[in-house]
């Protein structure tokens, strides 16, 4: 026997803290054990650029091998071994890492990253084992193979061994409770977890069982579109394709490579949680990195690899320093600048992934300020603008065939738009598909200065395309442009945008009917001799009487139309101020918005329904209790246009859509007796 001795240590008893306190999960003595090997072999390298070792180095290979009957696990590779002094140092005296001291010995001969930096790794296989054995050659000639062996107390025996091999065999002698590592599929699925994408092959049972390329350390210039798809289907396996990547690659002022992708958002998705992985020289760390990655790049996925990142003795957690937050800048930079590179290159791309980028783009304006002036040039959003469709080809038979369909994108000029058909656009870009070919999309400082004689500083804006459809197609049929402002981020970033753009007035359509979309004849207003009133003051009258409802503020207009129609009789208008009012109540108390009692029926006094209306409340003859059937049934419409009013915006619930059930059979009920009679 060599020696025996006491380790080295600090505190009295280090393994108990070790087991309990120093890492986060067992599993990850693997890591550490396998990371150790790794740097045996690069440095093995380092030492064989230097010149200092004669032979062969041979291929570098990390070996796991199991033993069932006996409980243990051994994890032996080909890299630089160990002398018996250097055990000693290394390994007997706890803490003291030698890569530190091997890097600085060798830092001109080569780039090989050295993995560990704490000299704990090692000592996390007590985590696991009642007993640990290190077998181990150095490559230094001459040198006599060593065999150290320590059962979990801090007292060793070190002596010489008969190994013939240069390299390290360390085996674990595995508690009773930890015999799940003798098992080879948990092995690989732990490989798979943090040693998939190690520069050395990881062999069991006479298999490769790591990945090994790990494809953020490539050139750019070296990989294919469908590398980087790959790349991502091995990461995350059953996902829907990404929109994009940004290849992250520098090393100054800290290193830091990996690829970074768009995936496409899903409403079940939560955008605070980090999906991006975190390694530290193709060492998996970590499955949430959300302390250098900006907030509202959280729902990206991929992976970040940096030996520069402060990580604690176990790997397990960063600590924020002025690296971490340099590289969030970083990080930041490189998406918007890979934006702007394919809102410049490939605009049809960039509008078919908006609604996905949309959120990504609008929130890192809202929290980043250097961000925000990276992109705010490239802020899309879905518009009504007319488009004019090129005139159909005529037909052998003289008739007009069907128009082919157009896809509206914007050119390089600014705020103008040019047709481009399939075939072009295949030619161009094949696979770009735009989610609907009606529509179009424009800036908002192209919005403001195409509209500014109309409505200066002012941008009508639609949040949801369904309830306020009514609204939107009143705007446009008046020439008025609409920005479709639709996605669960716009109501907060519109209150962001007035911040940006004092001068601008956001106003949804329907908070308030502009001027353009109102008919101010006032020949529509003669004074009705009977009752020596203007008709307009005979409908509010009329509504007033039959709903009741004192919150209501009941308002006439004539709206414009060459078809009047075409036009809705009524509709509910909630100002702006007051509706965005009641949203922010309603959030900061958790709950949901309620449509307010207080609110105004806008009755439109040109449509032939209200024309009709009036007349009808009119005729008929008076029952003893002060009605008429006519009466009664312009009151029972009068219920029944503003329900149909209020439908286009919320849900009724079960009572309210019972009565409006109800009341559509009565109304209906009455209309067809009054044709039959």
């Amino acid at each position: 026997m060599l020696e025996q001795g006491t380790i080295t240590i600090h505190t009295e008893n280090i393994f108990p803290i070790i087991k309990k306190s120093l890492y986060s999960g067992h599993e990850v003595f693997l890591r550490e054990l396998i990371s150790n090997g790794v740097d045996a072999i690069q440095k093995l390298k380092m030492v064989s650029h230097a010149g200092e070792v004669t032979g062969e180095v041979g291929e570098p290979k990390i070996k796991i091998s199991i033993d069932k009957d006996k409980k243990t696990l051994s994890i032996t590779d080909n890299g630089i071994g160990m002398t018996a002094e250097e055990v000693k140092k290394y390994i007997n005296q706890v803490a003291f890492s030698s890569a530190e001291e091997f890097i600085q010995k060798y830092r001109s001969s080569g780039d090989q990253q050295i993995i560990g930096h704490f000299g704990l790794g090692f000592y996390s296989s007590f985590m696991v084992a009642q007993k640990v054995e290190i077998d181990t050659l150095s490559y230094k000639e001459g040198a006599q193979a060593v065999h150290w062996s320590c059962d979990g107390s801090p007292n060793f025996t070190l002596e010489d061994s008969p190994r013939t091999d240069r390299g390290t065999t360390i085996t674990l002698f595995l508690q009773e409770e930890e015999v799940e590592y003798v098992e080879p599929s948990r092995i690989r699925q732990l490989v798979k977890t943090y040693c998939d994408f190690m520069p050395v092959p990881i062999e069991l049972e006479g298999e490769q069982i790591n990945k090994q390329k790990a494809l953020w350390r490539e050139s750019p210039r070296s990989l294919k579109k469908e590398d980087y798809l790959e790349f991502y289907r091995y990461l995350y396996p059953f996902q829907e394709e990404p929109l994009l990547w940004v290849h992250l690659n520098t090393d100054y002022p800290f290193l830091l490579n990996g690829i970074l992708y768009f995936p496409k958002l899903k409403p079940e998705v939560d955008v605070t949680q980090g999906n991006i992985k975190l390694f530290c020289n193709q060492v998996f760390v970590s499955d949430h990195c959300e302390e250098i990655i900006p907030k509202f790049l959280l729902p990206m996925r991929g992976v970040i690899d940096s030996p520069d990142i402060p990580l604690n003795v176990s790997r397990s957690a960063l600590q924020m320093d002025r690296t971490v937050r340099k590289i969030a800048d970083f990080v930041a930079k490189k998406v918007g600048d890979r934006l702007n590179e394919l809102y410049r290159d490939n605009r049809s791309e960039y509008i078919s992934s908006w609604q996905d980028l949309g959120t990504f783009v609008k929130f890192g304006c809202m929290n980043d300020e250097k961000f925000k002036k990276q992109v705010e040039d490239i802020i899309i959003y879905r518009t009504t603008l007319a488009v004019e469709q090129p005139s159909p080809p005529a037909t052998e038979a003289g008739e007009q065939a069907s128009p082919p369909a157009t896809v509206q994108v914007q050119t390089q000029e600014g705020d103008a738009w040019q047709d481009v058909t399939p075939a072009a656009q295949e030619q161009e870009n094949p696979k770009s598909q735009i989610p609907n070919p009606n529509s179009e999309y424009t800036t908002l400082k192209e919005y403001l200065e195409r509209n500014q004689k109309r409505h200066e500083n002012r941008v009508f804006y639609c949040s949801d395309p369904v309830t306020q459809a009514t609204y939107v197609e009143l705007h446009k049929k008046q020439g008025l442009e609409v920005l479709f402002m639709d996605s669960f981020i716009d109501s907060h970033f519109i209150s962001f945008l007035e911040r940006e753009y004092k001068d601008v007035k956001f106003s949804r359509v329907d908070s308030e009917l502009d001027e353009n979309l109102l008919e101010k004849d006032k020949a529509a207003e003669i004074v009705d001799p009977k009752t020596n009133k203007t008709r307009s003051e005979l409908i509010k009258e009329l509504f007033e009487k039959a709903l009741n409802k004192e919150k209501v503020t009941i308002r006439t207009e004539a709206l414009k139309s060459d078809d009047p129609q075409g036009t809705p009789p009524a509709m509910v208008l909630l100002p702006e101020f007051l509706r965005r009012l009641r949203e922010m109540n309603a959030l900061l108390q958790q709950q949901a918005v309620q449509f307010p009692e207080e609110h105004t029926l806008v009755v439109n006094t040109s449509h032939p329904l209200i024309h009709n209306l009036v007349n009808l409340s009119q005729g008929g003859i008076v029952q003893t209790e002060g009605t008429s059937p006519s009466g009664e049934l312009a009151n029972m419409i009068c219920h029944h246009v503003y329900d149909l009013a209020l439908m286009a915006h919320k849900a009724f619930d079960a009572e309210k859509m019972k009565a409006f059930l109800e009341r559509s059979n009565q109304v209906l009920t009455r209309l067809t007796e009054r044709a039959a009679s």
